[in-house]
């Protein structure tokens, strides 16, 4: 039992770059920030309703699900990506807001002359290590060589499909400046990003870039989770981004709150809302909204337009992959709700009427041997 356990230590010490993709821990400062918040209860972060990550019960129903269920859980085909972005953003937008989802929670914000890019992961697995975890369901449709000129990355929690460490340290070459929640910074740092280019916040904090546009750090209700045990993890949080003309709001991952109705009278209304809708479940409904939290959450935000996230890029939950999407917008018609729901890489102008972005989803066949 010592060899394997040896073995399997020596693996997971190569495979996470000698334990560097488990991140650091915070400076003191910012531990005393923290200690500081009143978020921080009993040496943690803590929501301000009370959440549950899951219960032994659910957590039992849930193991069961991931063994036995049998939903289609991985496409059957390639996804169609849009590869012409980088030329479709050479551009200036139209109207001055533009959207391009580039998978999972990583979008290219265009909002009031600002470029904001949002947890970015182009690695090819969720997890700290190279050779183990949940893997992607496609390539990046924009490579990182041909993004435009960045006005800052926002992070919204320190979790393995949020954060990844190769990407940061490719950013952080660019100079572009980090905007995190207090804690994560100590990963950053970790990962040799400079100082100057670290913004550590706490909820309702904010920053005004140079071309006008606020970057307010809202709540959200989720947890953290990275390193070994015992590390003051970090606090988690949703994004506003308020500019001249336009409101946008990028929600992380989070459950349903009564902070959404706080957020749309302080920094709303919002002309489009970044909402996760997958890799949920049932059990896990005060960290992850589904389909059907989203368009609550779009009506508490008094968002005009949803733009679906957290979806179609890796394996996390039980669901078919593509079950929150169709769930989505067929509820939205129900509902007379605007979503948008573009390829993977398709840039999309906010311009009015909303371009259609038919259910793309909808044209993979259902067998891998029938794919084109």
């Amino acid at each position: 039992m010592a060899v394997v356990a040896g073995v399997l230590l020596a693996l997971t010490f190569i495979s996470t770059e000698h334990f560097r993709a488990f991140g650091g821990v915070p400076d003191a400062g910012t531990l005393a920030r923290m200690r500081a918040s009143p978020h921080f209860v009993d040496g943690k972060f803590q929501d301000d309703e009370p959440t549950s990550v899951m219960s032994a019960g659910s957590a039992w129903a849930s193991f069961k699900h991931w063994a036995f269920g049998r939903e289609m859980r991985v496409p059957s085909c390639p996804l169609p990506l849009v590869t012409d972005a980088a030329v479709r953003l050479g551009t200036a937008s139209a109207s001055g807001l533009r959207v391009t989802w580039l998978g999972h929670s990583t979008t290219l914000i265009e909002i009031d002359g600002a470029t904001i890019l949002t947890d970015p992961v182009w690695g090819e697995r969720a997890s700290p290590s190279r050779w183990v975890g949940p893997r992607r369901f496609h390539p990046p449709p924009l490579a990182l060589a041909d993004l435009p000129h960045l006005d800052a990355v926002l992070i919204s929690h320190e979790h393995y499909d949020h954060l990844d460490m190769g990407t940061v340290r490719a950013l952080a070459a660019r100079g572009v400046p980090f905007h995190v929640p207090l804690g994560i910074g100590g990963h950053l740092r970790a990962w040799g990003v400079p100082a100057a280019q670290i913004v550590e916040h706490d909820w309702w904090e904010s920053a005004t870039l140079p071309a006008g546009l606020r970057l307010v750090s809202t709540p959200s209700r989720h947890f953290n989770g990275r390193g070994f045990p015992g590390r003051v993890g970090s606090l988690w949080t949703s994004w506003s981004l308020v500019g001249p003309r336009h409101r946008l709001f990028f929600s992380g991952d989070t459950g349903r709150t009564d902070a959404f109705r706080q957020i749309a009278l302080r920094e709303g209304p919002f002309d489009v809302a970044l909402l996760e809708i997958g890799q949920y479940d049932p059990s896990w409904g005060d960290i992850h909204l589904g389909p059907l939290g989203a368009l609550d959450a779009q009506a508490a935000l008094h968002a005009k337009v949803l733009l679906p996230i957290h979806w179609a890029t890796f394996n996390l939950g039980f669901h078919a992959w593509s079950e929150p999407a169709e769930t989505l917008v067929r509820q939205a018609a129900l509902r007379a709700a605007s979503v948008a729901t573009p390829r993977l890489g398709e840039p999309v102008d906010f311009t009015v009427p909303l371009p259609s972005t038919p259910a793309w989803w909808r044209a993979l066949p259902p067998i891998a041997a029938a794919c084109p």
